[in-house]
């Protein structure tokens, strides 16, 4: 079940090959940290709404008067809700790397296929998540009760569980390599 998120043990994950670097070539793996900080922001912003809806500090309506002041669903209105954004980012994010970075890296040796596949799996994990929040976010708005709020906030734990262990994977296994072999879409 994706709420039991067992692949997440870093011993069954594989070791990307140490790379000698530039100072100049660190800069590609930076810059994917910085794009990878964003989507933790997101994270800990849904969070942090999260966790005060439960507390009872806020009520929903707060907290979507609070999200639609962000800037973040400003510019991306089209998706409607703060986590629908995040679920965009998320899934435009990986489809990029997915299609540009991790076919040219696996060509790079038999452990840099065992990286990209590694991560490229991990994508389909995350998608799922998403595709079971966006479900259960849209259940909730349809019929407002605890038992679909307890639904969404189990696979919000789940998604960023995967999520932030995910971003460090690929930032350490990655990111140097981004620019050593001057990957960048």
């Amino acid at each position: 079940m994706l709420l039991d998120i067992s692949f997440l043990d870093d011993s069954t994950r594989p070791r990307a090959p140490k790379l000698d670097t530039t100072p100049q070539q660190k800069v590609y793996g930076q810059h994917l940290k910085a794009i990878h900080d964003h989507l933790r922001q997101n994270t800990k912003v849904l969070r942090t709404m999260i966790d005060e809806i439960m507390e009872g500090r806020k009520t929903a309506e707060e907290v979507e008067a609070e999200a639609e002041a962000l800037t973040m669903v400003t510019n991306f209105r089209r998706f409607g809700n703060l986590c629908g954004q995040h679920c965009q980012v998320v899934h435009t994010h990986h489809s990029i790397e997915d299609a540009g970075f991790f076919p040219v890296l696996s060509q790079k040796g038999e452990a840099w296929k065992k990286v990209t596949d590694r991560l490229a799996a991990e994508h389909e994990v995350v998608h799922a998540l998403l595709v079971k929040l966006i479900g259960a976010l849209n259940t909730l708005v349809r019929e407002p009760n605890q038992d679909n709020f307890a639904a969404a906030v189990e696979i919000n734990d789940a998604l960023e569980r995967v999520l932030l262990s995910h971003l460090s994977y690929e930032e350490d296994s990655i990111g140097d390599a981004l620019g050593y072999f001057n990957i960048w879409a």
